[in-house]
């Protein structure tokens, strides 16, 4: 049974940056599409930056691009996502999920997912 653990959310200045972490215990996260999402109140989730079933494989959405990145480490078993240059509209609750069905491509594709529980980031002078 695959379990996700988040941590590493908080009130970070404009400019500052955080690092988030989303530790598996139960299945090892190297082997499934694993990604980063968000939510923001009022909007829709949306995705971050994901990272397929090998390291070379991820993806960063547009407005991400330079400032967040994802990288995982296998012996911890746990994925992170950078994010640097923090920005107020950043703020959200921040998700990671993975899709442990080999049919997901970079990102979990809806298939046979996990989510963590979230964590809020707020970005605020």
């Amino acid at each position: 049974q695959l379990q996700l653990v988040q941590s590493g959310g908080g009130l970070v200045q404009p400019g500052g940056s955080l690092r988030l972490s989303c530790a598996s215990s139960g299945l090892p996260l190297d082997r499934y599409a694993i990604g980063w999402y968000r939510q923001a109140p009022g909007n829709k989730r949306e995705v971050i930056s994901c990272m397929g079933r090998s390291d070379v494989n991820t993806y960063v959405k547009d407005p991400m691009k330079g400032r967040f990145a994802i990288s995982r480490d296998s012996a911890e078993n746990t994925v992170y996502l950078q994010m640097n240059d923090l920005k107020p509209e950043d703020t959200a609750v921040y998700y990671c999920a993975v899709d442990l069905d080999i049919r997901a491509g970079i990102c979990p594709g809806g298939y046979n997912e996990r989510w963590g529980l979230g964590v809020q980031v707020t970005v605020s002078s």
